[in-house]
This record gives structure tokens, sequence and C-alpha cells, in this order.
């Protein structure tokens, strides 16, 4: 096997055992507290996109191909100058990645699954959901092969922007001080799993949170109103089936009931919850609904 396999078998290894690690400890602060059946279908769902990664499908390859050859420049990463613009690139692309994931239904439907468990551990952080190929999400970060980085330089830093959120995914973590104004922290991506009305559509970096404060997105976590994890519509399955594929199916029976074609098009591209009859339910619909309840 190649190096590159090596590393990938010892990083996945180490991160199941620090996985491991939170659910005992976790067990035995509260016995019965940690939900077993939700790891392992995390589990499940690492396991599907492994083998799914094998099968030549996505469009993103041939895209990033093109964009190279057609390229502006070409960047070594052989200065700090160069490595800050692709760490800082990266981050700006993958928060408007994240962000449209959460207000663009045709990307929810996939990046739901990582939302789904009603526990928050370290085994969230496995599970992504298996269409992501299928929605061309990496072509996100396609301005930056444009611009000159290699795609394999760009999928790489991607791949350890998201081995950096692995440790994100614990409420063991209390907030880290300062650093809650620089760094996506446990506390800060709490906040961004919690499904409470406050909470919701909050803190969408990566390494850095400074975007989130940049455009308006930041949420900190509070004492007074406690995370309460999973979608707002509570996902209970055990299946990893319908886990994957709730959110297509229920995607695929409103856009077969919409009354015309914008309205068609319009469920792929609004916010979740969002409906042509005037009841939706989106964060904004909800919100509103309480202040004037309120």
């Amino acid at each position: 096997m190649s190096q590159i396999v090596w590393i990938q078998i010892i990083v996945t290894v180490t991160i199941l055992c620090i996985a491991l690690a939170e659910a005992l400890v976790l067990q035995h602060r509260k016995p019965g507290s940690f939900d077993w059946s939700e790891a392992w279908l995390s589990m499940a769902d690492m396991a599907g996109r492994r083998l799914l990664a094998l099968l030549p499908i996505g469009i993103a390859t041939p895209v990033f191909s093109w964009v190279w050859t057609h390229r502006l420049f070409t960047i070594e990463l052989s200065s700090f100058a160069a490595f800050m613009l692709l760490f800082l690139g990266l981050e700006f692309f993958y928060y408007w990645y994240h962000r449209a994931s959460h207000r663009i239904r045709f990307f929810w439907a996939t990046h739901a699954v990582h939302h789904s468990p009603n526990q928050l551990t370290l085994s969230t952080s496995f599970r992504l959901g298996w269409t992501n190929k299928l929605t061309g999400t990496t072509l996100f970060y396609a301005p930056l092969v444009y611009l000159g980085f290699d795609p394999k330089v760009v999928l790489t830093a991607l791949s350890l922007n998201l081995l950096y959120q692995f440790w994100l995914h614990t409420t063991l973590i209390p907030k880290l001080g300062w650093l809650e104004w620089i760094l996506n922290t446990p506390s800060a991506h709490r906040v961004h799993h919690a499904s409470n009305l406050d909470y919701l559509d909050a803190n969408y970096g990566g390494v850095l949170i400074i975007f989130d404060r940049l455009f308006g997105t930041y949420r900190s976590e509070r004492v007074e109103e406690p995370c309460i994890y999973g979608l707002v519509k509570p996902m209970r399955t055990r299946n990893v089936l319908t886990m994957e594929f709730t959110q297509w199916v229920d995607l695929y029976r409103d856009i077969r009931k919409a009354p015309n074609l914008v309205s068609a098009l319009a469920f792929l591209v609004k916010p979740p919850g969002w409906s042509p009859d005037g009841k939706s339910l989106t964060t904004e619909a909800l919100r509103a609904q309480r202040s004037m309840a309120g």
C-alpha cells in the first residue's frame, strides 16, 4: 500500500480510538448516557462513504481538471504568503459552502445527515452523508484552482480542515476564552449543531470563526440556553438507509406536488422548510412566528 493509504488508515484508527475513549468517559460519568446506536449509525455512514469513494462518480474531477487547465497562475506552496492565501481562501469558500448547505435545500438534503444525531459526540464527525459527490459541493473550491493552486493541494487542505473539525464535536470541552474570537471551537460548534431556534443557522466556520463574525452569523453558546441537538424535526431512525435518504425523498415529494415549475425549482434552491403556500417553516418564519406570539 502507498504511504498516503497508510496515513489514512492510521488517522482513521486514531480518531476511532479517541471517539471510543470519549464514549467510555461519558458512560462512566453517567451510565446509560451514551447512545451507542447513534455511534454505530455514524460509523455505518463513514463505511458507506469509503466504499462509494471507490466509484467513478461526481462532477468535481472533470471540472477541476478543466479549471486547472485554464488557471490564471501557478502557485506553489513555497512561501508563507502562499500558504496563508490557501488557508484563508479555503476558509472563505468553506464558510460559503457550509452556509449554502444550510440555506439551499438541494445541498441540505445531504448535509442534514450530519445534523441528524440527537446527541453530540466525537462520532458525530464521522456522519457526513453519502451524496456529497453527486451534489457537486466540492466545486465551491474551484476558484482556488482557477487562481493557481493544484487541485490535489486544495483537496488535501480541505481534508485537513475537516480533520481539524473532528475535535469540535464534543460536550466535554468548555469555552476557550479569547480563542473563541478567532477559532471555531467546541463551544461554537455545539451552537452550530443545536436545533434551538436562537441557535439555528449559525457558526459555519471550519478552522476559523472570523467569517461568521464578519458576515453576522456568529452565535455564542449561552448557559441559560442549553443546546438541544439534532434536527428541528428529530430523526429517531436506526436504519442507515432511512437516515441517508429521508431528506431526498421528502424533497422529491414536495417537488412532485408543486403547483408549477417555478415552485418546483424553488423547492431546490429555497431554504429548508420553505413552502409556496405561505406556510413556511424556515428559520426566519419560525422566528417571526415567535415574535408575533410574544
